[in-house]
């Protein structure tokens, strides 16, 4: 590959871990609530949901996506090449992405996973022009109609597990005939829908948290996690009360990739009508069967266990912060991103009355198979900033403390994007002396360099124009994952933080946040009455 961090990126960041990818590393997009509440509206969602991805993938198929652009500079398109017909294997020590498109008959089947029963959907006519949202229809019902039973072996919670619990759960399980099959045609489908059962019910407070957590784990074995399966990059989720989203293994893309597919999806949706459409019998999806001999019921079983640990150890936090969005700090002449940075230093600050290391991911796509670099927020100006703000002596210094965070913060940003970070260069050197079998350098050894990439907030920004919510779990234990979509008017937070850590709260966490953004309003908006 062109780029001689993405491969050592790929492995260090992803492939090599070995923790389950549900919650620790691939993240999940919540969806507007949509107003259906049985099956038939469930699939007709499904149905339209699923021609709008094909839409997408005609694009990219052709090759017509057009280059998008970053102040003027054009992006790296390779992440949009490799969200659809891939998946993650899992090995004893190592994962491997395939991406199954390249072949010379690239799969022209998706999956669907409804009460835990996989089916392959065809969704191409012999004459390779897709299904239309009817077809689907008509297909997704046969589909429902012949899973109606409830007391299948979840075989894809297995994938929910550590890697090399799963690595070996796999050999096992592929040495069957049957089951190889069946693993492969979920594995080289161009994507996967989860018909979900409904959620438990909850209070309107609490139904962000839940569909939040129900994107990134399904729930538990007793609701959904048995639903999906873990290693496909893209599942898209479609659950029967009008809950609906996404999770995608992240190893192969980051989140705006995603969310710009969402972003074609949701609108073509809305552009979509279902038109009736002369009825050629279409052949019935093929049911993918499992052999289950007693080695493996264990292993599900095991797999259950650990998943209603994972589930029950997660707390989610859905913020919709109502009172401002991004045209606020633009009406300021002040980085919107930014200024939501200085706003969670602050709300941290006040919570812990010390700061943290922070890590803001920045887009490496202006060059070749370019990933992320990362931004560190927490500067000396931003300490500086969130000590005044509750500091009455510096009451005339804050604005400009703030705006001086901000300025900082762009700075880092920039260079970030234009490669000049930090992060991956040290990657780099690290994975050299690793790969030249010569001793690590005394600064990889060093406390200071593990307390530094000891990232307590763990943050990323992903704007769409859809209304959804991306979240993902902490990258440390006692840490919080926090995902952004700052839309004009409001801003959609998502705060996660484990609940087996006593130090952290994302409850009270996104208290803070939500205090913070208003103060730093007020202070603005003061400064300007003075002015």
């Amino acid at each position: 590959s062109q780029s001689w961090l993405s491969d050592w990126w790929m492995q260090s960041a992803y492939l090599d871990s070995r923790m389950p990818v549900a919650m620790y590393t691939s993240p999940g997009v919540v969806l507007p609530k949509m107003h259906f509440q049985d099956r038939q509206g469930q699939m007709r969602f499904a149905a339209k949901l699923i021609a709008g991805v094909l839409d997408f993938k005609s694009m990219i198929d052709s090759e017509t996506l057009p280059v998008e652009y970053l102040g003027g500079k054009p992006l790296c398109m390779d992440q949009y090449y490799q969200v659809l017909t891939s998946c993650r294997i899992p090995g004893p020590k190592r994962d491997v992405v395939m991406n199954y498109a390249i072949g010379k008959t690239p799969p022209s089947h998706i999956t669907v996973v409804h009460n835990f029963q996989f089916f392959v959907l065809d969704v191409y006519n012999s004459d390779g022009s897709p299904l239309t949202v009817d077809q689907i229809y008509v297909q997704l019902e046969k589909i429902w109609n012949s899973s109606l039973q409830t007391n299948k072996e979840p075989v894809g919670i297995l994938t929910s597990n550590h890697r090399n619990t799963w690595g070996k759960a796999y050999n096992n399980l592929i040495k069957d005939k049957t089951n190889k099959e069946s693993v492969r045609a979920i594995q080289k489908s161009i994507f996967t829908v989860c018909l979900d059962a409904p959620m438990p019910r909850v209070s309107d407070e609490m139904y962000h948290n839940k569909v939040a957590a129900q994107m990134l784990h399904g729930g538990g074995s007793r609701w959904n996690s048995g639903n999906r399966w873990f290693d496909k990059t893209l599942q898209f989720i479609v659950g029967e009360d009008g809950s609906c989203g996404l999770t995608y293994e992240h190893a192969p893309a980051e989140g705006p990739p995603i969310v710009f597919l969402v972003d074609h999806v949701v609108d073509y949706m809305k552009r979509t009508e279902m038109v009736r459409t002369p009825m050629i019998p279409l052949p019935m999806p093929q049911k993918l069967r499992f052999n289950i001999p007693p080695e493996i019921k264990k292993d599900i079983e095991k797999a259950k266990q650990n998943m209603n640990i994972m589930a029950h150890e997660l707390d989610v936090r859905v913020l919709n912060f109502t009172h401002y969005g991004r045209k606020f700090p633009k009406s300021h002449k002040m980085s919107p991103d930014a200024f939501i940075q200085m706003a969670l230093q602050l709300a941290y600050y006040r919570m812990y009355q010390t700061c943290c290391p922070t890590y803001e991911s920045a887009s490496l796509r202006m060059f070749r198979l370019g990933r992320t670099e990362a931004v560190r927020s927490t500067t000396t100006e931003s300490l500086q900033f969130t000590k005044a703000m509750d500091d009455p002596s510096k009451h005339v210094q804050k604005a400009a403390l703030l705006e001086k965070a901000i300025k900082v913060h762009r700075e880092h940003t920039h260079m970030a994007i234009h490669g000049q970070g930090i992060e991956r260069h040290m990657l780099g050197l690290k994975m050299m002396a690793i790969e030249d079998l010569t001793s690590l350098p005394e600064i990889f050894m060093d406390t200071s360099f593990a307390v530094a990439a000891h990232f307590n907030l763990y943050t990323s920004q992903v704007g769409s124009k859809t209304d959804c919510v991306m979240c993902f779990g902490p990258m440390v234990p006692d840490g919080y994952g926090i995902c952004y979509n700052p839309m004009d008017d409001h801003i959609n937070f998502a705060v996660t933080a484990f609940n087996s850590c006593e130090e952290t709260n994302a409850m009270k966490l996104s208290q803070f946040l939500e205090d913070s953004l208003l103060d730093m309003k007020t202070l603005l908006e003061q400064v300007s009455k003075t002015q």
